[in-house]
């Protein structure tokens, strides 16, 4: 892999629809850069919920209250107002950092859409439902055969052209594929097969996700994650597969390698 540049890798997560698990997986994937050594800035676009920037918060409050030294990304929310105080933020967050990681709000928003014209790699966490999947393509009734792509895949494909006429770069767009515990294996092929048609025609990878599993709810009032649960509690089988999970989606979203590795912890240490 490629080492970082001077300008941070940008990371965004979107989905305009809630429920997929995006936060979560934005903090993870924050969180494991940053263990292994990477300097990471993260912002929250969403200043209503501000999922991500509460997660945090609740992390610096463990380390305070615990004396545990953690990976803690700087980071910042918007306003949800201002392209001032955006611009201002972005500037501030990027510099000096190798990474910078951004959660957007389940809903369409004009400073979403921007983000994702910066971005270098938008991940866009899905459950394995056509529910999720209508936000990137629509399928025929009876035979479940993509028909088109829907709003979502035509407002990444504009940022796509934005971003290649502003700086000739390409936009890697990775659909990131949440499991859901108990779903019916026949809808799981069909997904999965419609994935595969609207991948070959919008451009998008598909790698795998997190599990829907206990932990992770359990995990957000103390800002833990999977990286470092093994260090405040058991670890059970489920907790083993799920840090399986997390190794498994970081090396298939194939970031650029940090520029120093000075890893405060242990990646995926037992």
């Amino acid at each position: 892999m490629s080492t970082v540049a001077q300008k941070p890798h940008i990371i965004v997560f979107a989905n305009e629809k809630g429920g997929t698990g995006k936060s979560t997986t934005a903090v993870h994937v924050a969180i494991a850069l940053q263990a292994r050594g990477a300097r990471v800035a993260a912002f929250d676009l969403d200043h209503r919920q501000r999922t991500m920037g509460r997660y945090l918060d609740n992390r610096a409050e463990t380390q305070k209250r615990t004396g545990r030294e953690l990976p803690i990304p700087r980071h910042a929310t918007h306003d949800g107002e201002t392209l001032e105080r955006f611009e201002d933020v972005f500037a501030a967050l990027s510099e000096g950092s190798d990474f910078l990681v951004i959660d957007t709000p389940g809903r369409d928003d004009r400073f979403a859409r921007l983000a994702a014209e910066r971005g270098d790699t938008l991940v866009t966490p899905m459950n394995d439902s056509f529910v999720d999947f209508d936000l990137i393509g629509q399928v025929d009734p009876d035979t479940y055969k993509v028909t088109r792509p829907s709003f979502y895949a035509e407002l990444i494909w504009d940022a796509r052209k934005t971003r290649a006429k502003t700086d000739g770069s390409t936009i890697d767009w990775v659909v990131l594929r949440n499991r859901v515990q108990h779903i019916e294996a026949r809808n799981m092929r069909r997904v999965s097969e419609a994935l595969d048609q609207l991948s070959k025609r919008v451009g998008f990878r598909i790698i795998p996700g997190l599990g829907e599993r206990v932990i992770y709810r359990e995990l957000f009032p103390k800002g833990l994650t999977m990286l470092d649960a093994g260090e405040f509690g058991g670890m059970g089988l489920s907790h083993v597969a799920a840090r399986q999970e997390l190794r498994e989606m970081m090396a298939a979203l194939a970031l650029p390698e940090p520029t120093q590795q000075n890893a405060t912890l242990p990646l995926f240490a037992a």
